[in-house]
């Protein structure tokens, strides 16, 4: 057994202890605004199963689009930091595991950030006046249709693998013997909710 391995958990992080790591890593979540987008701007802004209602609030609040695709922005920015200081938090359990449960993250990050760009295409049509003026209004209204659709599929499917990344994340916590095994139990199971959720528009 090597020194490495006696060595506290906080002790064993390179540049960044495991303390910083999970401060880092608790920041992030805290400040994410990604509820505020998806739970408070979107739903008074997108009317499902009615495009008109819905091109009449985007027109008429093109900031607060912009405001929702921002904060989208910001939290695909914290989750490269949370999937970074979680690595570092996880390293001692498992090295392999923990590099396999950052790239999940960043590989939902992706997909996420590849989802909103659907959003930036939405408010270009409707805040440009050239494109106003090529479409008719029937085809606007398609258009929109479709790219919203296109977001919350693409979003939906980043979900899914979000919750690998949060059943994995789960696993080591419950391994790791310094953080709360109930944290790791409750992950695991809400990583499978998530799994099931976010298949829903597929099945």
């Amino acid at each position: 057994m090597t020194a490495m391995d006696l060595a506290k958990p906080e002790d064993r992080g390179e540049g960044l202890t495991l303390r910083q790591a999970a401060l880092i890593a608790g920041l992030g979540y805290l400040l994410m605004p990604v509820s505020i987008a998806e739970f408070s701007i979107m739903p008074k802004l997108v009317i499902p199963g009615n495009i008109d209602r819905t091109l009449q609030n985007i027109g008429a609040h093109p900031r607060l689009f912009a405001i929702a695709i921002l904060l989208y922005l910001i939290t695909c920015i914290e989750d490269v930091v949370i999937a970074w200081a979680l690595y570092v938090l996880l390293v001692p359990v498992n090295k392999s595991m923990s590099l396999l449960t950052a790239w999940f993250r960043l590989i939902y990050t992706a997909v996420a950030l590849f989802a909103c760009l659907n959003l930036v295409a939405v408010y270009r049509l409707i805040s440009t006046p050239d494109y106003l003026k090529l479409f008719a209004k029937g085809q606007l209204q398609v258009q929109v249709k479709l790219l919203l659709d296109y977001f919350r599929s693409d979003w939906s499917f980043s979900l899914a693998i979000f919750a690998i990344h949060l059943m994995l994340l789960g696993y080591l916590i419950y391994r790791s013997g310094y953080i709360p095994k109930i944290l790791g139990i409750l992950l695991i199971i809400d990583g499978l909710g998530w799994e099931i959720d976010s298949f829903s528009p597929y099945l």
